[in-house]
Protein backbone atom coordinates (compact mmCIF):
# COMPACT_ATOMS: atom_id res chain seq x y z
CA UNK A 1 0.00 0.00 0.00
CA UNK A 2 2.92 2.34 0.73
CA UNK A 3 4.31 1.77 -2.72
CA UNK A 4 0.89 2.36 -4.25
CA UNK A 5 0.42 5.61 -2.29
CA UNK A 6 3.85 6.95 -3.32
CA UNK A 7 3.19 6.02 -6.94
CA UNK A 8 -0.10 7.91 -6.82
CA UNK A 9 1.57 10.97 -5.31
CA UNK A 10 4.30 10.82 -7.92
CA UNK A 11 1.75 10.68 -10.70
CA UNK A 12 -0.03 13.72 -9.28
CA UNK A 13 3.21 15.70 -8.94
CA UNK A 14 4.27 14.70 -12.45
CA UNK A 15 0.89 15.80 -13.71
CA UNK A 16 1.40 19.22 -12.11
CA UNK A 17 4.82 19.59 -13.70
CA UNK A 18 3.43 18.60 -17.09
CA UNK A 19 0.62 21.07 -16.56
CA UNK A 20 3.15 23.87 -16.07
CA UNK A 21 5.63 23.01 -18.79
CA UNK A 22 3.64 21.33 -21.54
CA UNK A 23 0.13 22.73 -21.33
CA UNK A 24 0.55 24.10 -24.84
CA UNK A 25 -3.04 25.05 -25.47
CA UNK A 26 -2.43 28.25 -23.52
CA UNK A 27 0.37 29.22 -25.90
CA UNK A 28 -2.04 28.70 -28.81
CA UNK A 29 -4.68 30.86 -27.13
CA UNK A 30 -2.26 33.64 -26.16
CA UNK A 31 -0.76 33.63 -29.66
CA UNK A 32 -4.19 33.82 -31.29
CA UNK A 33 -5.33 36.72 -29.08
CA UNK A 34 -2.07 38.60 -29.57
CA UNK A 35 -2.02 38.07 -33.35
CA UNK A 36 -5.59 39.26 -33.80
CA UNK A 37 -4.93 42.27 -31.56
CA UNK A 38 -1.90 43.36 -33.58
CA UNK A 39 -3.65 42.91 -36.93
CA UNK A 40 -6.80 44.76 -35.83
CA UNK A 41 -4.91 47.80 -34.58
CA UNK A 42 -2.59 48.09 -37.60
CA UNK A 43 -4.93 47.07 -40.44
CA UNK A 44 -5.23 50.58 -41.99
CA UNK A 45 -1.45 50.71 -42.48
CA UNK A 46 -1.55 47.29 -44.12
CA UNK A 47 -4.25 48.55 -46.48
CA UNK A 48 -1.99 51.38 -47.66
CA UNK A 49 0.91 48.96 -48.14
CA UNK A 50 -1.23 46.57 -50.18
CA UNK A 51 -2.54 49.35 -52.41
CA UNK A 52 0.93 50.75 -53.02
CA UNK A 53 2.25 47.35 -54.05
CA UNK A 54 -0.68 46.44 -56.29
CA UNK A 55 -1.33 49.75 -58.08
CA UNK A 56 0.91 48.79 -61.02
CA UNK A 57 -1.52 45.94 -61.80
CA UNK A 58 -4.72 47.91 -61.26
CA UNK A 59 -3.71 51.23 -62.79
CA UNK A 60 -0.67 50.53 -64.96
CA UNK A 61 2.91 51.67 -64.42
CA UNK A 62 2.26 55.35 -65.01
CA UNK A 63 1.53 57.90 -62.27
CA UNK A 64 1.96 55.57 -59.32
CA UNK A 65 1.14 57.21 -56.00
CA UNK A 66 3.46 57.65 -53.02
CA UNK A 67 2.42 57.00 -49.43
CA UNK A 68 0.83 60.38 -48.71
CA UNK A 69 -0.95 60.47 -52.06
CA UNK A 70 -2.34 56.98 -51.45
CA UNK A 71 -3.57 57.91 -47.97
CA UNK A 72 -5.30 61.00 -49.39
CA UNK A 73 -6.77 58.98 -52.25
CA UNK A 74 -8.24 56.30 -49.97
CA UNK A 75 -9.69 58.94 -47.64
CA UNK A 76 -11.19 61.03 -50.43
CA UNK A 77 -12.64 58.15 -52.44
CA UNK A 78 -13.55 55.55 -49.80
CA UNK A 79 -13.48 57.38 -46.48
CA UNK A 80 -12.66 55.64 -43.20
CA UNK A 81 -14.32 52.43 -44.37
CA UNK A 82 -11.72 52.08 -47.12
CA UNK A 83 -8.90 51.73 -44.60
CA UNK A 84 -10.67 48.83 -42.89
CA UNK A 85 -11.70 46.84 -45.97
CA UNK A 86 -10.60 43.23 -45.48
CA UNK A 87 -10.18 43.55 -41.72
CA UNK A 88 -12.27 40.45 -40.89
CA UNK A 89 -10.31 37.97 -43.07
CA UNK A 90 -7.13 39.68 -41.91
CA UNK A 91 -7.97 39.14 -38.24
CA UNK A 92 -9.13 35.58 -38.93
CA UNK A 93 -5.83 34.77 -40.62
CA UNK A 94 -3.89 36.36 -37.77
CA UNK A 95 -5.79 34.26 -35.23
CA UNK A 96 -4.63 31.10 -36.98
CA UNK A 97 -1.09 32.34 -37.55
CA UNK A 98 -0.61 33.64 -34.01
CA UNK A 99 -1.94 30.41 -32.51
CA UNK A 100 0.30 28.09 -34.50
CA UNK A 101 3.25 30.49 -34.38
CA UNK A 102 3.49 30.77 -30.60
CA UNK A 103 1.93 27.40 -29.85
CA UNK A 104 4.47 25.49 -31.93
CA UNK A 105 7.60 27.58 -31.37
CA UNK A 106 8.49 26.49 -27.83
CA UNK A 107 7.86 22.78 -28.34
CA UNK A 108 9.68 22.79 -31.70
CA UNK A 109 12.64 24.69 -30.29
CA UNK A 110 12.92 22.28 -27.34
CA UNK A 111 12.76 19.26 -29.65
CA UNK A 112 15.44 20.69 -31.95
CA UNK A 113 17.77 21.51 -29.07
CA UNK A 114 17.31 18.07 -27.49
CA UNK A 115 17.62 15.99 -30.67
CA UNK A 116 20.13 18.17 -32.54
CA UNK A 117 22.43 19.90 -30.03
CA UNK A 118 24.46 21.48 -32.83
CA UNK A 119 21.42 23.55 -33.82
CA UNK A 120 21.03 25.15 -30.40
CA UNK A 121 20.66 28.91 -30.23
CA UNK A 122 19.89 31.05 -33.29
CA UNK A 123 19.35 28.14 -35.68
CA UNK A 124 16.83 26.51 -33.34
CA UNK A 125 14.97 29.82 -33.01
CA UNK A 126 14.92 30.33 -36.78
CA UNK A 127 13.68 26.82 -37.54
CA UNK A 128 11.03 26.93 -34.80
CA UNK A 129 9.63 30.21 -36.11
CA UNK A 130 9.61 28.92 -39.69
CA UNK A 131 7.81 25.70 -38.72
CA UNK A 132 5.18 27.55 -36.70
CA UNK A 133 4.41 29.93 -39.56
CA UNK A 134 4.33 27.17 -42.18
CA UNK A 135 1.65 25.27 -40.26
CA UNK A 136 -0.46 28.41 -39.97
CA UNK A 137 -0.21 29.12 -43.70
CA UNK A 138 -2.95 26.62 -44.59
CA UNK A 139 -5.49 28.94 -42.98
CA UNK A 140 -3.60 32.20 -43.31
CA UNK A 141 -3.08 32.23 -47.10
CA UNK A 142 -6.76 32.03 -48.17
CA UNK A 143 -7.53 34.75 -45.62
CA UNK A 144 -4.68 36.83 -47.01
CA UNK A 145 -6.00 36.48 -50.58
CA UNK A 146 -9.48 37.58 -49.52
CA UNK A 147 -8.12 40.40 -47.37
CA UNK A 148 -5.90 41.86 -50.06
CA UNK A 149 -8.53 41.71 -52.80
CA UNK A 150 -10.99 43.46 -50.51
CA UNK A 151 -8.34 46.05 -49.61
CA UNK A 152 -7.58 47.01 -53.21
CA UNK A 153 -11.27 47.17 -54.08
CA UNK A 154 -12.19 49.84 -51.57
CA UNK A 155 -15.87 50.77 -51.81
CA UNK A 156 -18.07 49.46 -54.60
CA UNK A 157 -18.16 52.92 -56.17
CA UNK A 158 -14.40 53.22 -56.47
CA UNK A 159 -13.98 49.63 -57.67
CA UNK A 160 -16.56 50.09 -60.41
CA UNK A 161 -14.65 53.09 -61.74
CA UNK A 162 -11.26 51.33 -62.19
CA UNK A 163 -10.29 52.44 -65.74
CA UNK A 164 -7.30 50.16 -66.35
CA UNK A 165 -6.75 46.44 -66.35
CA UNK A 166 -3.21 45.10 -66.78
CA UNK A 167 -2.18 48.45 -68.24
CA UNK A 168 -4.96 48.38 -70.88
CA UNK A 169 -7.97 50.72 -70.85
CA UNK A 170 -11.24 48.94 -70.13
CA UNK A 171 -14.87 49.99 -70.08
CA UNK A 172 -16.01 51.75 -66.89
CA UNK A 173 -17.94 49.51 -64.55
CA UNK A 174 -16.05 46.29 -65.35
CA UNK A 175 -13.67 44.73 -62.87
CA UNK A 176 -10.91 42.14 -62.77
CA UNK A 177 -13.14 40.12 -60.44
CA UNK A 178 -16.49 40.53 -58.70
CA UNK A 179 -16.88 43.07 -55.93
CA UNK A 180 -16.85 41.33 -52.55
CA UNK A 181 -19.37 42.44 -49.95
CA UNK A 182 -17.69 40.48 -47.16
CA UNK A 183 -15.40 37.61 -46.24
CA UNK A 184 -17.89 34.82 -46.94
CA UNK A 185 -18.88 36.33 -50.28
CA UNK A 186 -15.22 36.75 -51.21
CA UNK A 187 -14.37 33.15 -50.33
CA UNK A 188 -17.37 31.70 -52.18
CA UNK A 189 -16.80 33.90 -55.24
CA UNK A 190 -13.11 33.00 -55.52
CA UNK A 191 -13.91 29.31 -55.01
CA UNK A 192 -16.62 29.43 -57.68
CA UNK A 193 -14.54 31.20 -60.33
CA UNK A 194 -11.02 29.93 -59.61
CA UNK A 195 -11.37 27.00 -57.22
CA UNK A 196 -8.72 26.02 -54.68
CA UNK A 197 -6.04 27.54 -56.89
CA UNK A 198 -7.63 30.95 -56.50
CA UNK A 199 -7.84 30.76 -52.71
CA UNK A 200 -4.22 29.68 -52.53
CA UNK A 201 -2.95 32.11 -55.16
CA UNK A 202 0.63 33.02 -54.41
CA UNK A 203 0.91 30.25 -51.80
CA UNK A 204 4.53 29.42 -52.55
CA UNK A 205 5.34 33.13 -52.67
CA UNK A 206 3.66 33.56 -49.29
CA UNK A 207 5.80 30.78 -47.84
CA UNK A 208 8.88 32.26 -49.52
CA UNK A 209 8.13 35.51 -47.69
CA UNK A 210 6.72 34.31 -44.37
CA UNK A 211 9.03 31.39 -43.60
CA UNK A 212 12.20 33.53 -43.62
CA UNK A 213 10.30 36.42 -42.00
CA UNK A 214 8.99 34.27 -39.15
CA UNK A 215 12.34 32.58 -38.66
CA UNK A 216 14.24 35.88 -38.69
CA UNK A 217 11.81 37.53 -36.29
CA UNK A 218 12.10 34.78 -33.66
CA UNK A 219 15.87 34.68 -34.13
CA UNK A 220 16.22 38.46 -33.79
CA UNK A 221 13.83 38.55 -30.82
CA UNK A 222 15.70 35.86 -28.90
CA UNK A 223 19.06 37.43 -29.80
CA UNK A 224 17.88 40.80 -28.52
CA UNK A 225 16.66 39.16 -25.31
CA UNK A 226 20.11 37.65 -24.86
CA UNK A 227 21.67 41.10 -25.33
CA UNK A 228 19.23 42.55 -22.78
CA UNK A 229 20.14 39.87 -20.23
CA UNK A 230 23.85 40.51 -20.82
CA UNK A 231 23.36 44.26 -20.30
CA UNK A 232 21.37 43.59 -17.11
CA UNK A 233 24.15 41.40 -15.74
CA UNK A 234 27.01 43.70 -16.70
CA UNK A 235 25.59 47.20 -16.60
CA UNK A 236 22.98 47.27 -13.84
CA UNK A 237 24.28 47.63 -10.30
CA UNK A 238 21.00 47.08 -8.46
CA UNK A 239 20.18 43.33 -8.08
CA UNK A 240 16.50 44.15 -7.54
CA UNK A 241 16.08 45.87 -10.91
CA UNK A 242 14.76 43.84 -13.81
CA UNK A 243 13.09 44.55 -17.14
CA UNK A 244 9.32 44.00 -17.18
CA UNK A 245 8.52 41.15 -19.59
CA UNK A 246 5.65 43.04 -21.25
CA UNK A 247 7.84 46.09 -21.86
CA UNK A 248 10.63 43.86 -23.12
CA UNK A 249 8.23 42.21 -25.56
CA UNK A 250 7.02 45.63 -26.73
CA UNK A 251 10.48 47.03 -27.50
CA UNK A 252 12.31 43.92 -28.67
CA UNK A 253 9.32 42.58 -30.60
CA UNK A 254 9.03 45.87 -32.49
CA UNK A 255 12.72 45.91 -33.38
CA UNK A 256 12.72 42.28 -34.48
CA UNK A 257 9.57 42.71 -36.55
CA UNK A 258 10.74 45.90 -38.26
CA UNK A 259 14.13 44.51 -39.27
CA UNK A 260 12.64 41.23 -40.52
CA UNK A 261 9.95 43.10 -42.45
CA UNK A 262 12.45 45.25 -44.33
CA UNK A 263 14.67 42.33 -45.30
CA UNK A 264 11.71 40.38 -46.73
CA UNK A 265 9.96 43.29 -48.53
CA UNK A 266 10.91 42.09 -52.06
CA UNK A 267 9.25 38.75 -51.33
CA UNK A 268 6.16 40.57 -50.07
CA UNK A 269 5.90 42.63 -53.28
CA UNK A 270 5.91 39.49 -55.43
CA UNK A 271 3.36 37.75 -53.21
CA UNK A 272 0.98 40.70 -53.24
CA UNK A 273 1.04 41.09 -57.02
CA UNK A 274 0.42 37.42 -57.61
CA UNK A 275 -2.55 37.44 -55.25
CA UNK A 276 -4.36 40.52 -56.56
CA UNK A 277 -3.79 40.15 -60.30
CA UNK A 278 -7.09 38.40 -60.96
CA UNK A 279 -8.02 35.81 -63.58
CA UNK A 280 -6.01 37.43 -66.38
CA UNK A 281 -2.45 36.61 -65.41
CA UNK A 282 0.15 39.32 -65.60
CA UNK A 283 2.89 37.06 -64.28
CA UNK A 284 3.32 33.38 -65.08
CA UNK A 285 4.91 32.65 -61.73
CA UNK A 286 7.19 33.81 -58.93
CA UNK A 287 10.35 34.00 -61.07
CA UNK A 288 8.54 35.81 -63.89
CA UNK A 289 7.13 38.31 -61.38
CA UNK A 290 10.45 39.16 -59.76
CA UNK A 291 12.21 39.47 -63.13
CA UNK A 292 9.43 41.60 -64.61
CA UNK A 293 9.29 43.94 -61.60
CA UNK A 294 13.07 44.36 -61.66
CA UNK A 295 13.13 45.01 -65.43
CA UNK A 296 10.29 47.56 -65.48
CA UNK A 297 10.54 49.22 -62.04
CA UNK A 298 14.05 48.47 -60.78
CA UNK A 299 15.07 48.53 -57.12
CA UNK A 300 12.30 50.99 -56.31
CA UNK A 301 9.68 48.50 -57.49
CA UNK A 302 11.28 45.60 -55.62
CA UNK A 303 11.14 47.52 -52.32
CA UNK A 304 7.85 49.31 -53.02
CA UNK A 305 5.75 49.54 -49.88
CA UNK A 306 8.73 48.90 -47.57
CA UNK A 307 8.04 51.98 -45.42
CA UNK A 308 4.37 51.16 -44.67
CA UNK A 309 5.36 47.50 -44.27
CA UNK A 310 7.94 48.42 -41.63
CA UNK A 311 5.51 50.97 -40.16
CA UNK A 312 2.97 48.16 -39.84
CA UNK A 313 5.25 45.46 -38.51
CA UNK A 314 7.09 47.47 -35.85
CA UNK A 315 3.97 48.28 -33.79
CA UNK A 316 2.13 45.08 -34.81
CA UNK A 317 5.02 42.86 -33.72
CA UNK A 318 5.56 44.99 -30.62
CA UNK A 319 1.91 44.68 -29.61
CA UNK A 320 1.85 40.96 -30.38
CA UNK A 321 4.93 40.08 -28.34
CA UNK A 322 3.86 42.43 -25.55
CA UNK A 323 0.43 40.77 -25.39
CA UNK A 324 1.93 37.27 -25.35
CA UNK A 325 4.41 38.14 -22.60
CA UNK A 326 1.65 39.85 -20.58
CA UNK A 327 -0.71 36.87 -20.92
CA UNK A 328 2.06 34.45 -20.01
CA UNK A 329 2.95 36.45 -16.89
CA UNK A 330 -0.58 37.04 -15.64
CA UNK A 331 -2.58 33.94 -16.67
CA UNK A 332 -0.23 30.97 -16.90
CA UNK A 333 -0.55 28.81 -13.82
CA UNK A 334 2.67 28.29 -11.86
CA UNK A 335 3.84 25.11 -10.20
CA UNK A 336 5.66 25.73 -6.94
CA UNK A 337 9.28 24.71 -6.44
CA UNK A 338 8.07 22.36 -3.69
CA UNK A 339 6.23 20.29 -6.28
CA UNK A 340 9.36 20.11 -8.41
CA UNK A 341 11.35 18.93 -5.40
CA UNK A 342 8.64 16.37 -4.62
CA UNK A 343 9.01 14.88 -8.10
CA UNK A 344 12.77 14.51 -7.67
CA UNK A 345 12.32 13.03 -4.15
CA UNK A 346 9.59 10.64 -5.26
CA UNK A 347 11.70 9.54 -8.20
CA UNK A 348 14.54 8.62 -5.84
CA UNK A 349 12.14 6.85 -3.44
CA UNK A 350 10.73 4.83 -6.29
CA UNK A 351 14.21 3.73 -7.34
CA UNK A 352 15.04 2.70 -3.76
CA UNK A 353 11.82 0.71 -3.45
CA UNK A 354 12.54 -1.10 -6.70
CA UNK A 355 16.01 -2.03 -5.40
CA UNK A 356 14.50 -3.34 -2.16
CA UNK A 357 11.92 -5.42 -3.93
Amino acid sequence: MAVQRITSNEAQASKNVSHDHFFLWREFVWGAVAGAFGEGVMHPVDTIKTRLQSQAILNGLQNQKNILQMVQHVWQVDGLKGFYRGAIPGITGSLATGATYFGVIESTKKWIEDSHPRLRGHWANFIAGAVGDTLGSFVYVPCEVMKQRMQVQGTITSWSSVPVKNGIAINPGTQMYDYYTGMIHAGCSIWKTQGVKGLYAGYLSTLARDVPFAGLMVMFYEALKDVTKYVEQKGISSPNWRVNHSFEGLVLGGLAGGLSAYLTTPLDVVKTRLQVQGSTLRYSGWLDAICSIWATEGMKGIFRGSIPRITWYIPASALTFMAVEFLRDHFNERVSNDNLRDVRRLSVDKKSLQEVS
